[in-house]
């Protein structure tokens, strides 16, 4: 037990030196920060090594709920950063709006091109993002935006995984450190319903309706007249129990019908059969 101990101590150590070093081959850096576990922890080593050297740049749009840019500013602010809040126009872009299986990559490409003339502007040689190892794994149309962008991934190449991004996170006190993942609003419309503001006004008033009532995770998936409401595994029954009080929040919200369903991670849905 203890040389296993030994052995798993060693090699966070090692992720954490591959880290520094690979952070401290940069001049400067920009950080595309979201205020999740990934980014506010790429943030905080990147202000470790580089200190005033780093920044942080906020896409904000229509598709990022309130509650998650004010959570953001806070946690950055925590680090000891004030973030840039960059406006970014992608409903505006046709090939976005259609949603047709490469939203993604058209809102990545909106958020790089907005870092990079801002970061022309202000002399910050490079751009990062908060990759980990494990998205390498799956297909992300996000990380073809940030190739062609020419945006590093300190985390990835260091080899943290979600649950390094979390212990990093626990060591040194961050309160994202346990933080639900967090996707946008435009994720909750199935592929090949276009992206509008109404639709994802109605997401927003709807989610925070029931995080207001208690649930930490939830996804409001808009059906159009109907809406799937997944909540997490361990709230599941909780809110069944709760539902003729929980479902008027959803319908008030502008839904005509309601489905209730158990919230999938992305890493799990290949394992799940239809």
């Amino acid at each position: 037990m203890n040389s296993l101990s030994s052995s798993e101590s060693s090699e966070w150590q090692s992720k954490c030196a591959a880290l520094r070093a690979e952070l401290a081959r940069y001049e400067s850096l920009v950080v595309a920060y979201s205020g999740g576990v990934d980014s506010s922890v790429l943030l905080l080593a990147a202000r470790e090594v580089l200190g005033e050297r780093v920044r942080a740049v906020i896409a904000d749009s229509p598709s990022l709920p309130r509650r998650e840019l004010s959570s953001a500013l806070d946690t950055a602010r925590a680090i000891g950063i004030e973030p840039v809040i960059a406006t970014t126009e992608e409903l505006n872009d046709p090939r976005y709006a259609a949603n047709a299986g490469d939203r993604c990559y058209w809102c990545k490409s909106a958020l790089f091109d907005a870092m990079r003339a801002w970061a022309a502007r202000e002399g910050v040689t490079t751009l990062a993002f908060g990759e980990i190892a494990d998205d390498r794994l799956d297909h992300r149309p996000g990380a073809r935006a940030a190739a062609e962008f020419g945006v590093v991934a300190p985390l990835a190449v260091a080899g943290f995984t979600k649950h390094d991004v979390r212990r990093y996170a626990a060591e040194r006190g961050l309160r994202v450190a346990e933080k639900p993942a967090s996707a946008c609003l435009s994720s909750r419309l199935p592929v090949g319903t276009v992206v509008t503001r109404e639709r994802l006004a109605r997401i927003e008033a709807a989610e925070n309706a029931l995080k207001d009532a208690g649930l930490r995770v939830v996804r409001v998936r808009d059906h159009g007249t109907q809406a799937r409401v997944e909540v997490g595994r361990e709230e599941f029954e909780a809110c069944q129990a709760r539902w003729s009080e929980l479902e008027p929040l959803v319908l008030v919200a502008g839904f005509e019908k309601t489905v209730l369903g158990c919230y999938v991670p992305p890493s799990e849905r290949s394992q799940v059969l239809s």
